[in-house]
């Protein structure tokens, strides 16, 4: 039987949940390279990142039921395995097709935040979740930015390939603790997998990630598009109605249904797009070079470590948040982490001509990220049952992932809509996105600010919250 040791457990969860989170952003700006390495095109190239979106979003929400059903200590084991294979097959693919096979299996891995999240819920006693959730949180936010930072600098000094050799001692290491020392979660969902459900979840996510994320390729007015927008809503209307008769749904529609877990997700989606947005083209924006009339023509290094900032702030502010929720309430964090956010991608818009400009954006930028993870994340598990807590968390995992593929193609339409004669984007593309972003993340804080407010329940050892009786809320387990 595994001796349960807070201290370890939260070490286990935090490396899987970090390598993760770096495997998102850690290949972006490697892509060139590997198109040139395994001589294929940049279309066939960019389905490295979109078949690993597209996994991630079909397996975060159903392994979290799982887990739920199952036992999360168990499925977790599970994930990580998948990870650590994905993660081999990836550094020994010959082919771009191997490869993408490979992100397929490690995308399996995004279930790892919503089990995470449910064991610190099962586990850990009252006075630690917030602040553990929080930590938890910045480690997640952080690892989006150590992939963007330590890209280059791997790339330059070792292989691309490398990029996946190093997950795979820390996965493997993460994998062998995690079955050895982490006790199971006592806390139980009743039912089975509906299988129906998970068929029709994954069949309207991919109808509808797939042309957000190759409308710009495809054309938006093409009929591939347009066919899978179609089928897209279809399937979700039929995955609503399967899952309201199903009597073991796979995610309960009256918890998504409580004001507490329909505004954080609202939140999530908009925060997502912002998110995205600006890890896929600010490096993109430093790196073009000066003679276009803007830019600083950055190398991949350089641009990782203008980005530092960003990286450093998401780290503290995610473990300051623990410290604040208690007193503040996660409903404003959340509102101040999409306000800063937003400040940042306005400055973005108008200041951007000297780097310390972009810098400063970047740590406002950071700041935000990491009160809004970890806000998010504190919401949505204490406004549901634990036996809920591994569904719910990985829906707003996924609704953020989706709301990342809406943003990063908005921007993307905006930023390549008019090009100049050298064939570079035009800088009003550039400032016309940054200023959509900030209007989304406004929308992300608005949406924050209908979370029900909070009152501090008096519980030893932890001020915490309970929300307003709502008509539909969910009694907490």
């Amino acid at each position: 039987m595994p001796r349960k040791s807070p201290r370890l457990t939260f070490a286990v969860l935090a490396s899987g949940a970090g390598v993760f989170s770096m495997l998102q952003s850690l290949i972006a700006p490697a892509l060139p390279t590997i198109q040139h390495a395994l001589h294929t095109s940049q279309s066939t190239t960019t389905w490295v990142m979109t078949a690993y979106l597209l996994s991630a979003s079909v397996f975060t929400p159903i392994l979290g039921r799982v887990g739920d059903l199952l036992g999360k200590t168990r499925t977790l084991v599970a994930v990580l395995a998948a990870v650590l294979v994905g993660c081999l097959l990836a550094a020994l693919a010959p082919t771009i097709g191997v490869l993408i096979v490979a992100r397929v299996v490690q995308g399996i891995g995004g279930a790892v935040f919503p089990l995470s999240f449910g064991i610190i819920r099962d586990q850990f006693e009252a006075g630690q979740v917030s602040g553990s959730i929080s930590n938890l949180s910045a480690v997640i936010a952080a690892g989006g930015g150590v992939g963007i930072v330590a890209a280059g600098p791997i790339v330059a000094a070792l292989d691309y390939r490398w990029l996946f050799w190093i997950p795979v001692a820390i996965v493997a290491v993460t994998a062998l603790i995690a079955a050895r020392c982490i006790p199971e979660s006592p806390h139980r969902a009743q039912g089975h997998v509906n299988w129906l459900g998970a068929l029709l979840l994954s069949g309207w996510l991919v109808a509808l990630l797939l042309p957000v994320s190759r409308g710009s390729r495809w054309g938006w007015n093409s009929a591939s598009v347009i066919s899978l927008f179609a089928a897209a809503v279809v399937l979700f209307g039929l995955w609503l109605r399967a899952e309201s008769r199903s009597p073991s749904p796979l995610i309960d529609l009256r918890v998504l249904r409580t004001r507490p877990v329909w505004t954080t997700n609202t939140a999530a989606l908009l925060f997502g797009a912002g998110l995205s947005s600006v890890w896929a083209f600010l490096p993109g924006f430093v790196q073009t070079p000066s003679s276009a009339g803007y830019g600083f023509g950055a190398s991949v290094t350089a641009s990782g470590l203008l980005m530092l900032p960003m990286l450093i702030a998401m780290f503290v502010a995610g473990v300051l948040s623990g410290h604040l929720e208690p007193r503040l309430g996660a409903k404003h964090l959340l509102i101040a982490g999409s306000g800063l956010a937003a400040l940042a991608c306005a400055i973005l818009a108008l200041l951007h001509d000297e780097q310390w400009q972009i810098a400063v954006a970047a740590g406002v930028f950071g700041l935000g990220v990491g009160l809004a993870f970890a806000s998010m994340a504190n919401l949505i598990v204490s406004s549901v049952p634990a036996e809920q807590a591994g569904a719910a968390t990985g829906m707003n995992a996924n609704l953020r992932s989706i709301g990342g593929a809406i943003g990063t193609a908005i921007m993307s339409l905006l930023v390549t809509s008019h090009l100049a004669h050298t064939g570079l984007p035009n800088v009003s593309g550039y400032t016309h996105g940054f200023s959509v972003l900030t209007l989304l993340l406004v929308g992300a804080a608005l949406a924050a600010a209908l979370v029900p407010v909070r009152h501090a329940a008096h519980t030893p050892g932890r001020a915490t919250d309970s929300p307003d009786p709502q008509p539909d809320a969910v009694t907490r387990a």
